[in-house]
């Protein structure tokens, strides 16, 4: 079973106690976006096997959105972080990479 650590209360919570709300770091349009960008918002998504930055939800908890960086292949997880950043800490890159070679965080615009 999937467990994560709130970065918010603290809490270890198992998936059960969690709603996952899809990639993180997703680059949303303002107002004078053309169909190409909103096109692209709602349904260009990157779907690794393997690391994945992710939102998720403490649903049976404190009720805040959080993301997380772990393996969709091996449930492996690297570290949570809180939504209100634009990339992942770099503490949580480096753990990715020591344990992935080559592994690269994308930019977002």
């Amino acid at each position: 079973m999937l467990t994560l650590h709130c970065p918010y209360c603290g809490v270890n919570a198992d998936e059960t106690e969690l709603d996952a709300g899809g990639e993180a770091h997703i680059k949303r349009h303002g107002p004078g976006s053309d169909d190409n960008q909103f096109h692209d918002y709602l349904f260009t998504r990157e779907n690794p096997k393997g690391v994945h930055l992710e939102r998720w939800r403490h649903a049976a908890g404190c009720g805040k959105w959080f993301h997380a960086a772990r393996c969709t292949a091996t449930l492996e997880v690297f570290g949570t972080y809180p939504a209100q950043v634009y990339e992942p800490p770099q503490d949580i890159k480096d753990a990715i990479s020591a344990k992935r070679p080559g592994w690269s965080w994308r930019e977002f615009e």
